[in-house]
């Protein structure tokens, strides 16, 4: 294969990995020219933030000129609004966790910008992701067939914000640092003097830079100030679908196993990869697991409805006994604090609720956006931070090998994560016709609706979904 006669786009963000990516593919005797993309004005009101775009610009132009290749620029910034910006609006205002740099990649990298990368004569797109691409032949009909495999690095595998490509966008797209380390890319840029090599890691929203969340988010969403409401223990002990799992749940165990319904809660293991691991054996016996009802599977995945109602009373207080009303002492919980707004807050969050007076975190355990109510618990260990399922609809269900899909009734065994950052966590999936169950062996800490759980098979990434409420 003359690989000269082969027009690679490499997007260059004016990062380190793309810049990599670039010379690797110039060194391999490609055809490589540079695109960087813009995704916003900061005269969009859409937006407003600290963002470094002219900057990550002016050092992608200068890579492209080390490397020799020709450079262009494009503005996306419409269609990235109306395809990542707006979906993120309207999923926080639902009380839902998107994820944007998923609909980054699906929507822009490998569709808008794809296109014009096209339109410049390009055979592939190129970036600078952590993952490796292999093409296989269809059995049937010895067509391409491609799959994404987890990255070598084990501490930096980016097959999660891949989740929800195609076939045929994988049959255009190549990932030339795949096979690196974080440590081997700054060394080979380093070593090709690259105007990026000791350039930091991009963070914040895709292409967009850091921007405050809760004041991008207030550019379209009201601010309204709502109760935060404490949840005690006791409240599980009364709530009957807690209770209906967790008996349940006991009930298929496997002999000898312990149900465990909070998390044993230590930091996040560096290693995102499957790192040669066996899939571990779940703690619930297959017959019991395989015979489940849709219905008992629709109980499973359901999260927790906090309804805690609190009753008001007058006292005096004081030598001169003015009147006063105070909240009644609830066994289920008790209000201690304000917030402005619950869309503004994920299931998981510890940050930015300004509660006092307790010994351990405080973490957000549920949001009620009709009510305007954020639920927290006290301490890691708290119920309310964990559930064992939770259910991806069937229309929303994404494979990336469409010849993997499940069908109905069919149950296999995975590795599955939540979010990125995730070590990847033993499961089994359950297709059903109102969508894919997804039971974990361990309790799952922080699973909130709108984020994407994705699915391995060993090293390949098979499929991907929006978890529901």
């Amino acid at each position: 294969m003359d690989k000269s006669k082969i027009k690679v786009c490499i997007g260059l963000s004016g990062g380190v990995d793309s810049s990599v990516a670039a010379y690797l593919l110039k060194k391999e005797g490609y055809d490589v020219f540079a695109m960087f993309m813009q995704n916003w004005h900061e005269a969009d009101a859409t937006l407003h933030g600290d963002c470094e775009w002219e900057e990550d610009r002016f050092v992608a132009e200068m890579v492209a000129r080390k490397i020799g290749i020709p450079f262009y620029f494009v503005d996306l910034s419409r269609t990235y609004r109306q395809r990542v910006v707006d979906y993120m609006f309207d999923e926080y205002a639902k009380g839902r966790t998107p994820n944007p740099d998923v609909l980054c990649n699906r929507e822009i990298k490998f569709d808008a910008f794809l296109e014009v990368a096209i339109k410049y004569g390009a055979d592939y797109v190129a970036t600078g992701h952590y993952c490796r691409k292999e093409i296989l032949r269809s059995a049937q009909d010895d067509k391409a067939v491609y799959r994404i495999m987890e990255g070598t690095d084990p501490n930096k595998d980016q097959t999660y914000f891949l989740c929800q490509l195609s076939q045929e966008q994988l049959s255009k797209a190549l990932f030339p640092i795949g096979h690196l380390t974080k440590p081997e890319v700054r060394r080979i840029a380093k070593e090709a003097d690259l105007p990026s090599a000791e350039k930091k890691d991009s963070q914040g929203i895709c292409f967009v830079g850091k921007v405050d969340l809760p004041t991008f988010l207030k550019q379209k969403l009201t601010s309204v100030e709502g109760p935060v409401v404490e949840v005690f223990d006791a409240y599980y002990a009364d709530n009957p679908l807690y209770q209906w799992q967790q008996s349940f749940l006991t009930g298929i165990l496997k002999p000898g196993a312990t149900l465990e319904r909070t998390v044993r809660y230590a930091p996040e293991e560096k290693v995102l990869t499957s790192d040669g691991k066996p899939l571990g054996e779940s703690p619930f016996r297959e017959e019991a697991v395989a015979a489940l009802r849709d219905a008992e599977l629709d109980h499973l995945a359901l999260p927790v409805k906090y309804d805690i109602a609190f009753e008001t009373e007058t006292y005096r207080s004081g030598k001169h006994h003015i009147k006063k009303t105070r909240y009644k002492e609830n066994p289920h919980g008790r209000i201690v604090g304000t917030h402005e707004g619950a869309q503004f807050y994920t299931i998981g969050q510890r940050k930015g609720l300004g509660i006092g007076g307790h010994s351990e975190p405080v973490f957000v355990i549920a949001t009620d956006t009709s009510s305007n109510t954020v639920y927290v618990g006290e301490g890691h260990h708290h119920k309310g931070l964990s559930r064992f399922c939770l259910r991806i609809a069937a229309s929303e269900v994404h494979w990336i090998r469409p010849d993997l899909a499940m069908p109905v009734g069919a149950v296999r065994r995975c590795r599955v994560r939540i979010r990125y950052r995730q070590p990847l966590q033993s499961a089994t999936l359950l297709m059903r016709p109102e969508g894919l169950y997804v039971l974990f062996d361990e309790p799952q800490r922080g699973i909130s609706p709108g984020q994407f759980c994705v699915w391995y098979d060993g090293e390949e990434m098979q499929g991907s979904g929006p978890i529901q409420a």
